[in-house]
């Protein structure tokens, strides 16, 4: 599991059983599906995010959340992999067509290539959407480290392991 630290600032929805947390921007947010429901403060390295909250953490707690590892890993392989795959597809299905019909292949090729690697996007898009929704694909609050102090300005978190 990826395991990040914050700080409960406000509670979500009544009934929704969500947190919004604060915690600082890791290498993790970037392949995960969740990050369109996360904001970025000032410079961009405080990130905000909506968790299930299973620890019933309040406003002010330090907190941990994980974010389960299989779907991270999917969330990854949609993000890199997927768009390489489609171009390569689109790149094949050119030539082969080219070949067939008797033009330019790598023309054909480059140009069907390009359009799965767009195209791929779109698919990327679409079901980002959909596994948002999905409570696998989401952080959870599963402990509650402390309390922290309301009073201060700036949100200090310890670094924390990835």
């Amino acid at each position: 599991m990826a395991t990040e630290e914050g700080v409960v600032y406000k509670m979500g929805a009544p009934g929704a059983g969500t947190a919004w947390v604060k915690t600082i921007r890791s290498s993790a947010c970037e392949s995960c599906s969740s990050r369109h429901a996360c904001h970025a403060d000032g410079g961009g390295k405080e990130m905000e995010v909506e968790a299930i909250n299973t620890a019933d953490a309040r406003v002010g707690d330090r907190i941990v959340l994980n974010i389960k590892t299989a779907s991270l890993l999917k969330a990854t392989f949609l993000l890199y992999v997927f768009p390489i795959l489609a171009m390569i597809a689109g790149a094949a299905l050119g030539q082969a067509v080219a070949v067939i019909q008797g033009t330019d292949p790598s023309g054909l090729s480059a140009l069907l290539g390009f359009l799965f690697f767009g195209l791929a996007f779109m698919v990327i898009r679409i079901t980002g959407r959909r596994l948002s929704k999905n409570a696998s694909y989401q952080p959870e609050i599963t402990k509650i480290r402390g309390h922290h102090s309301p009073s201060a300005d700036a949100l200090v978190l310890p670094e924390t392991e990835s």
